[in-house]
């Protein structure tokens, strides 16, 4: 999800996992305009979020080798 800006960028495992997300470690500030899919509109720390084009590299990495870059930090959700 993005708010043209920043994006958070998760992966899972399989159903019910709680997943992981990409982080930038050091960001400060935060971003909000991210719209969930039923319309809430959230906020996130700019550490728990990447920039976009950013986020385009570590999913094309994912798509394409099947797993993140090796110089990407992720953050473990619970």
């Amino acid at each position: 999800m993005s708010n043209t800006d920043r994006a958070m960028v998760m992966r899972l495992d399989r159903e019910g996992d709680p997943g992981e997300h990409a982080v930038d470690p050091g960001a400060e500030g935060w971003s909000s305009g991210f719209i969930l899919a039923n319309g809430q509109g959230d906020e996130y720390a700019d550490e728990d979020t990447v920039p976009v084009a950013e986020a385009f590299q570590i999913v094309h990495h994912i798509l394409s080798v099947g797993g993140p870059p090796a110089d990407t930090a992720w953050a473990v959700d619970s």
